[in-house]
């Protein structure tokens, strides 16, 4: 018997650090993987104020969104940018590339499920109380009092993207942005947010938005997620 119990604890420990070191090296692989320059290339295409500098900066949120997929084991991810998901829409359409990128990151493929097509809206407020905290985790932000915005959640207010979705520390802003896009969400509430303007653009009013009713026709993030 008692040998039995140490051959189990053996087989448990190696399995452990199989595991540990098998998502060591999707994280490295992440944290290292380029973009093939025809990928960014398309969406400088429909962003063409964009510059080289600003694409490497969104290339690098775009590997922060995936690693923050990877750690969520499963769950869906709320998309919290704009112009991070045309790339991620543009990657997608490199089928075997993106694939491959999958199964090296993921050890899966990582589907873009739209708003629309989740079963509740629940799970695209969770998705995004999930961004945020594990966008926080990695930038070693406290998501509860936060200095800073991840990069995730400041690229499309970085780089003026029209259309954007803009996040804030100041949860007295709550007035739309002169580029059609949604202005004031208060970052700092995410975790306590109760709902999500849904992609018919229904009003809401909670701790996502620092008070007031504030309308968005896309969604929470970028009106989908990763699972």
């Amino acid at each position: 018997m008692t040998q039995l119990l140490i051959a189990i604890l053996f087989l448990l420990t190696i399995a452990y650090f199989w595991h540990k070191n098998k998502k060591k090296r999707q994280l490295n692989f992440i944290k290292n993987y380029q973009f093939p320059s025809m990928l960014l290339e398309r969406v400088r295409k429909k962003h063409d104020y964009l510059s080289d500098s600003d694409m490497q900066k969104v290339a690098h949120a775009m590997r922060d969104y995936f690693y923050i997929c990877n750690q969520a084991n499963g769950k869906m991810v709320a998309m919290p940018s704009e112009i991070v998901d045309v790339l991620w829409h543009e990657f997608i359409l490199f089928t075997r590339a993106y694939e491959q990128f999958c199964q090296q990151a993921f050890g899966r493929f990582l589907h873009h499920t739209p708003t629309e097509a989740m079963p509740k809206k629940t799970v695209a407020t969770e998705g995004i109380k999930r961004a945020w905290r594990l966008a926080c985790a990695k930038e070693g932000i406290n998501p509860k009092h936060p200095q800073k915005l991840p990069l995730l959640f400041a690229i499309d207010s970085i780089l003026d993207i029209k259309g954007g979705f803009k996040y804030t520390l100041n949860c007295k802003v709550t007035s739309h942005n002169n580029s059609g896009g949604c202005g004031g969400y208060c970052a700092t509430h995410i975790g306590c947010a109760s709902g999500c303007a849904g992609a018919s653009g229904e009003s809401v009013s909670d701790g996502f938005f620092g008070g007031g009713d504030a309308s968005c026709g896309s969604g929470c993030g970028g009106g989908c997620g990763g699972s």
